[in-house]
């Protein structure tokens, strides 16, 4: 029998990297995504990770179809603040050029509810309900260990679209659908026809995240894997019953989560 389970992680500190900027500064993705949550269920069920170019991690591989939703806590609008923490490598032997500088824009207090389904038998229910892990789990980096507490169970029941809703992860935007959308100055949404009419306090919150990995083949290296981005939305808003997102769960009266 499958149910819903939620628990609450936090850090002191996060760096979930952004593979595409390495160039001066290296930037971290502002909300927890689907396969680092899953690297922080691998360590707490103790598997391997990273073994070999090329091949993803048993982690990955057995906890990939677990379906999962992502909520910030403790945000302003969806953001935690961040600082530049800078790295300085002095080992000769690996900078021929002198001293290697690294920054990174690391994430301050981040902290996430997480949703996920299982089996009511899945040992990761029983891990996470004793606060048991094998491994100690971090939040992109081992010098960041994160933990998690307030664990709670929910009955799993689709939402049925017959009243206003609010949902209470990220959900994903459709790129056809243009009832949400950002405009170039960064965030006020357009297409109000989806909203309700009380707008006034409500914000909405944009960023493409990994949802999962993608397969390429690299001229010299093989086989390969890079992330598949996806577009997310983070709102406090009610949105209008006629305005069906995919994946929808009720877990109260009038709140929903999106599950993936």
């Amino acid at each position: 029998m499958q149910k819903l389970i939620s628990i609450d992680l936090i850090a002191d500190f996060g760096f979930l990297r952004k593979p595409d900027t390495n160039d001066g500064i290296s930037l971290s993705y502002n909300m927890l995504h689907k396969p680092s949550l899953l690297g922080i269920f691998g360590a707490v069920l103790g598997m391997e990770g990273y073994q070999k170019r090329g091949e993803l991690p048993e982690y990955y591989q057995k906890l990939k179809d677990l379906k999962v939703g992502i909520a910030p806590i403790g945000h302003q609008n969806g953001n935690f603040p961040k600082t530049t923490i800078v790295y300085t490598n002095t080992v000769g032997y690996a900078n021929k050029d002198g001293n290697f500088i690294a920054y990174e824009n690391t994430l301050i207090r981040p902290s996430y509810r997480v949703y996920v389904a299982l089996e009511e038998s899945h040992l990761l229910v029983d891990y996470l309900k004793k606060g048991y892990a094998e491994y100690i789990p971090y939040l992109g980096k081992n010098e960041f260990p994160v933990w998690w507490h307030n664990f709670k169970e929910y009955d799993i029941k689709p939402f049925g679209f017959d009243q206003d809703y609010e949902v209470k992860t990220l959900f994903v935007k459709k790129e056809d659908d243009d009832r949400v959308r950002s405009n170039e100055s960064g965030g006020r949404p357009l297409g109000f026809a989806a909203l309700l009419s009380k707008f006034k306090d409500a914000f909405f919150y944009f960023e493409r995240l990994p949802l999962g990995f993608r397969e390429f083949e690299s001229s010299k290296r093989g086989k390969e894997y890079q992330y598949e981005l996806v577009p997310f939305v983070y709102s406090n808003t009610k949105f209008k019953a006629d305005f069906q997102l995919d994946n929808l769960y009720s877990i109260g009266k009038s709140e929903v989560v999106q599950l993936n």
